[in-house]
This record gives C-alpha cells, structure tokens and sequence, in this order.
C-alpha cells in the first residue's frame, strides 16, 4: 500500500504507518516527511501512479479535506479514489466502486474517526456483479478522453466549435 500525505495529513500518516505495520499489511510512505507546507498534488501523484502502474495494490491519501488529493489523484487513469468521511462510505467505495485510493480530510475527521475509517475500507472487498459493469464504464470514459486528448494535441474540446472570446458555442470546455 502507498501512502501519501501533505502537512495537514503527515502526523495522522505517521500513526497510520504504526497501525498497518502492527497488522502486517506492507505499506510505503511516500511522503511528505515532515509538518512543512506542501503541494498536496505533487503526493496524489506519487501515490497514484504506483498505484496505477500496479507497484501498489492501493493507497492511502491524506490532506486538509481529503478533496484535492482525490482530484489531483483521479486524474490518473485507472485510479478511484474516494473522499471518505465516515466508515459507511468507505466500506461502500470499496463494495461497489472498487477504489482503490482512499482519500481523508484531517481536519474534517479526528485520527480516531480517520482510524475506523481506514478499518472499514480494508475490511472491504469489491462486489463484481453489477458493479463491475459501473466501474467498467468509468473506464470507458477514462479511454474515451484519453484518446480525445490525444488526437486533439491534449487539448480536449468536446467536439466544439472554439468562439473568439475562449469559450465553446455549444459548452464544450478547453484544458491546455
């Protein structure tokens, strides 16, 4: 398991590290090592490329609301991650989602909180069945823009039309 947290995750990070290590589950801390200020996305990347990239079965992120990380996270294909804020959403972004990143806001749950949520998201297993064909479909979307960002330069119109002022005449969005 990959762990990554910023300065408003790392002290609840260092006692996670001492609860799966008492638990035998194989963990790697990723960073940050230390309560210094820094950018969360530069962890959410680290941990889920690992993850990703199939180094790490899953991982753990920690921030201020558990938000960015997740944002920044989910921009890696083949990545779900899941903001988490109480021990039913995590067992259940597990059972249906198949997240395999769980991401916790330190200053939206205490450790004690944090801790039983970890517990019910490792105690959780994906359910297959009809959800796999949901998840399946989050992957058919991840491919589908993956490839417009490819044939469009990285640069993913929506198939609109660009108008003179940056926007799109029928909604599209730009990223570039």
């Amino acid at each position: 398991m990959a762990l990554g947290s910023d300065h408003a995750g790392y002290e609840f990070k260092e006692e996670l590290k001492g609860y799966l290590a008492g638990k035998g589950i194989p963990h790697q801390d990723l960073g940050c090592h230390s309560l210094d200020s820094v950018d969360y996305p530069d962890y959410a990347l680290l941990v889920a490329e690992g993850v990703a990239r199939g180094e790490y079965p899953t991982g753990i992120l920690l921030c201020g609301t558990g938000l960015g990380m997740s944002i920044a996270a989910n921009k890696v294909p083949g990545v779900r991650a899941a903001v988490c804020h109480d021990p039913v959403s995590a067992r259940m972004a597990r059972q249906h989602n198949d997240a395999n990143v769980l991401a916790l806001g330190m200053r939206i749950t205490g450790p004690e909180l944090a801790l039983e949520i970890v517990r019910s998201w490792l105690g959780a297993s994906f359910l297959g069945g009809r959800h796999a064909r949901r998840v399946g479909r989050i992957r058919e979307i991840e491919e589908r823009y993956a490839r417009l960002q490819v044939s469009n330069g990285n640069r993913f119109t929506g198939g609109e039309e660009r108008t003179e002022n940056g926007g799109t005449k029928n909604g599209g969005t730009q990223n570039g």
